[in-house]
């Protein structure tokens, strides 16, 4: 069984070729001394079409693209669903910690 974290990890740009950074996939229990490094950058496989079009996109200030959905299939490779996404505005972060604090008052009682 593989366990993998997609809380942290992001992709950019190095050169002409997009790289995913962060990505935590942990090793494998019974492997040896050739076993993959649990946070390593990973190649993303993308043809060039697709290359252009996200280098394009993901000039704009503000937007990112991240990994949404990881598959492992049986022979242990990955596929990653990935997005172009904006970050939240300052506002929107004040909101949503405004929340939380209203969610923690609540249970307390």
């Amino acid at each position: 069984m593989v366990k993998v974290t997609i809380s942290d990890d992001f992709c950019l740009f190095i050169g002409n070729e997009l790289f995913l950074r962060n990505l935590h996939i942990s090793q494998y229990e019974m492997g040896n001394i050739h076993n993959h490094q649990e946070k390593a950058d990973r190649k993303l496989l993308l043809k060039r079409k697709e290359l252009k079009k996200l280098q394009y996109d993901a000039q704009d200030v503000g937007l990112t693209i991240i990994p949404t959905k990881v598959y492992v299939n049986d022979r242990g490779l990955a596929k990653i669903e990935i997005a172009l996404a904006k970050g939240k505005k300052l506002y929107d972060k004040r909101q949503d910690m405004k929340e939380k604090d209203a969610k923690r008052e609540i249970e307390r009682f």
